[in-house]
């Protein structure tokens, strides 16, 4: 499931499907998208790039456009590959720069930049 938060600048999807299951937040205001993956008790965060991302106001007709129409081919699929490394928790500092939401999502779980 997908919510666009338009007045908050964020906008939340939840994938459920079993070891697979996430929690991603698209936070347009501090500029990063945050992943929790269940399965590795992580999360993962990136600073969201301009070129490769959708704005905010495209985000959600992307997505309906995805649902409605699942058999044609879409150039706007966003995918992420992210790479083992070292993680650390957040601390203060963090949730400065990534903001409330995203501090939420990932509190007490290790960081991978």
């Amino acid at each position: 499931t997908m919510t666009v938060h338009t007045e908050e600048h964020i906008v939340d999807v939840h994938v459920r499907c079993g070891v697979y299951s996430s929690d991603t937040i698209f936070d347009y205001r501090h500029g990063y998208i945050a992943t929790r993956l269940f399965s590795r008790n992580a999360c993962f965060i990136m600073k969201i790039k301009k070129d490769l991302i959708p704005e905010l106001k495209e985000i959600g007709r992307l997505a309906f456009e995805r649902e409605t129409m699942k058999d044609l081919y879409s150039p706007n699929n966003v995918w992420a590959q992210f790479q083992s490394g070292s993680s650390r928790l957040g601390h203060v500092k963090d949730w400065l720069l990534y903001g409330k939401h995203i501090e939420n999502l990932c509190t007490g779980l290790p960081l991978y930049q």
